[in-house]
């Protein structure tokens, strides 16, 4: 296997569907010729033409009504919505129109299109470039939201998005795009949605986290390993829905539950991740479940971005918290 970047890993998974499948397009605010802000899909235009990979108009709303109508005329758009703090433009195509398609038309229509889009904070980007709105499209029915936390999840998990026939809000982790690497398999490979990883075993406590924050535990339980903490990693990949019968053998195990999200404590993934274990789980729980999330304010200017997001130590002072509770 090749050790590649988060993103060369996406870019990997984009070309090969495109070489898979004719009716895939790819379109977006200067993902031609430019390659996409992020170089996730450079070169592609050159390889499979201007009508399969072009930019369009600097207009969201109008990219999700162009891959609702490529839809419906059987092909497979990926649109990109360049950052996900965008995506207020085009919430009306995703949630008004995309996610009720299946329903309205009495489940005669496929509605196969990715939502691509980065997200989440560490690179002291502008306002409204960085905000993680995964707990808004999650509560959306008819949507699923994908969160891959490592190169090899990107590329599979990117691939299995682009195959099925509903549309996949598909969210990639800014910071990890070039920091993280890790062994991608070759060749054309899919990771089954709706399915959560255990990203590290361990017996003492379940830390549940997802996108940017798996990378963030998982430093946090190599921490706890040398306090003689055993930390087990759930990395949920898939964030609506959710695994939940993952998540219930874990917790079963280890009888201890954090839940770790870099977005706001408010609502989201965690409150509801909690409240799933709460109703299901609870007589497994030796201690309250612990929460780790950002404060409940807007996204700060780059200069507050470092005490503001979450932090390996912050996971390790909370795990420590539930561990001991008594």
């Amino acid at each position: 296997m090749a050790n590649k970047t988060y993103i060369a890993a996406i870019q990997e998974a984009l070309d090969l569907a495109l070489a898979k499948d004719e009716n895939t397009l790819i379109f977006g605010e200067d993902v031609g010729k430019n390659g996409g802000v992020f170089r996730a899909t450079d070169g592609l235009q050159a390889k499979f033409g201007e009508d399969r990979v072009f930019n369009t108009p600097l207009a969201e709303s109008g990219i999700g009504g162009l891959a609702m109508g490529l839809a419906i005329q059987n092909y497979r758009p990926i649109m990109e919505i360049q950052f996900f703090g965008f995506v207020y433009e085009v919430m009306d195509s995703i949630a008004g129109q995309m996610a009720r398609t299946r329903y309205r038309f009495n489940n005669t229509r496929n509605m196969p299109i990715v939502v691509r889009s980065p997200y989440g904070g560490g690179t002291k980007t502008p306002e409204m470039h960085a905000d993680n709105l995964e707990g808004m499209v999650a509560q959306v029915p008819g949507i699923r939201v994908v969160m891959p936390a490592n190169p090899a999840d990107a590329k599979g998990l990117l691939l299995s998005s682009i195959e099925s026939n509903d549309p996949v809000v598909f969210l990639e982790n800014l910071h990890l795009y070039r920091s993280l690497k890790g062994e991608v398999p070759e060749g054309y490979y899919t990771t089954p949605l709706d399915q959560a990883a255990i990203a590290r075993e361990g017996d003492d406590i379940t830390i549940i986290a997802y996108g940017g924050s798996v990378p963030v535990s998982l430093k946090a339980a190599d921490e706890l390993a040398k306090q003689g903490i055993n930390a087990e990693v759930v990395d949920l990949r898939t964030v609506s829905p959710i695994d939940i019968k993952t998540i219930g053998e874990s917790v079963q195990k280890t009888g201890r539950v954090l839940v770790v999200q870099e977005a706001q404590r408010m609502a989201g993934i965690g409150a509801t991740v909690m409240a799933e274990i709460s109703e299901r789980f609870i007589l497994s729980l030796k201690a309250p479940i612990g929460r780790v999330a950002a404060p409940d304010s807007v996204y700060p200017f780059g200069q507050a971005e470092n005490d503001w997001m979450i932090k390996a130590d912050d996971v390790v002072a909370k795990a420590k918290e539930v561990v001991n509770y008594d």
